[in-house]
């Protein structure tokens, strides 16, 4: 059995959706199976559509991943506003230190 931790997505208007996540799982994964809307995940994190963005204000410096340049490059086309703690929640990897980090869901902007 894995193991879990719980990941917090908050949406626009502040409200905060605490979820199990399994370690191992990428946080968009997360997100689809408790069905967090906002996490759109139209490639089914491929890392080529951009759907799955997150700002990441509140995790901690130095938990997550290198961003590669493929995600860089996809946070350019993002539909919301990038910003220096914009992420691609499909390329976040779920892990013990990633308990009780709060992932932001930025309010596409069409």
């Amino acid at each position: 059995m894995s193991e879990s931790v719980t990941i917090i997505f908050e949406k626009r208007d502040g409200e905060r959706i605490e979820v199990a996540a399994r370690t191992g799982a990428s946080v968009m994964e997360t997100a689809v199976v408790n069905n967090v809307a906002g996490i759109e995940a139209e490639c089914g994190g491929s890392c080529i559509c951009a759907t799955c963005h997150v700002y990441c204000d509140h995790v901690a410096d130095g938990v997550l991943d290198e961003m590669s340049p493929i995600e860089d490059d996809m946070l350019d086309l993002a539909a919301a506003e990038r910003r220096p703690s914009s992420r691609l929640s499909c390329q976040i990897r779920v892990g013990p230190a990633l308990d009780r980090a709060v992932f932001v869901i930025p309010e596409a902007q069409f």
